[in-house]
């Protein structure tokens, strides 16, 4: 009965995961079933290597060995990595626990409460993150500094070089920035817009 309940715990846990956080978020449909696949196959095998001889040190190495490869082998974001390896640590902490204890119970739940916040829209809404393709060789930084602050309309943070090709003139750019909070910007946008028509009757009546 006890296996039963922590099936059905893990299972609530990373339906939440996956469905109410991930994808509900990211709508990346082909890592839910890595998550669940992941979280479940944890799960069957950490309960059969806790009820067996065998060293659930030797499992779980295994499981990292594997979960390795498999993060290798396609290209993720760093926030897929986390929320892989939380469903992993569900599956673990329902599948080596004999007993339904309040430190399991509580493990799952601060797992869930740190995607939660951790990858929420609020959390820096300014700051965003771009990989861009430059049509011109800048060996200057505050040259490229300046040129990205026009070109993306906020203020850089942080630029990293990844490529300065001289013969084709090309600048491949990590560039970290912050734009403008819009609910500044939008006063300025409704006051402009009204002097448009007037000017244009002006230039028709001249």
């Amino acid at each position: 009965m006890t296996y039963a309940v922590l099936v059905a715990l893990d299972l609530l846990m990373v339906g939440i995961l996956t469905f109410g956080l991930y994808f509900r978020r990211h709508h990346r449909r082909d890592l839910v079933v890595a998550f669940l696949g992941v979280n479940v196959g944890v799960l069957a095998v950490s309960m059969v290597l806790g009820s067996s001889t065998i060293g659930a040190g030797l499992g779980l190495g295994l499981f990292g060995v594997l979960s390795i490869i498999r993060l290798r082998s396609d290209e993720i974001a760093q926030h897929e990595v986390a929320y892989y390896f939380s469903a992993l640590a569900l599956g673990l902490l329902a599948g080596l626990g004999s007993t339904l204890s309040v430190l399991s119970i509580s493990l799952m739940v601060l797992i869930l409460a740190v995607m939660f916040v951790g990858d929420s829209r609020r959390l820096f809404p300014r700051h965003r993150q771009q990989s861009i393709v430059l049509d011109r060789a800048f060996t200057d930084e505050p040259a490229l500094t300046a040129h990205l602050e026009q070109l993306l309309g906020g203020r850089v943070k942080q630029v990293q070089v990844k490529s300065l090709d001289l013969v084709n003139d090309t600048t491949v750019v990590d560039v970290r920035y912050t734009v403008p909070d819009a609910r500044a910007a939008a006063p300025a946008v409704d006051v402009a817009a009204p002097a448009a028509p007037a000017a244009r009757a002006e230039a028709v009546a001249r």
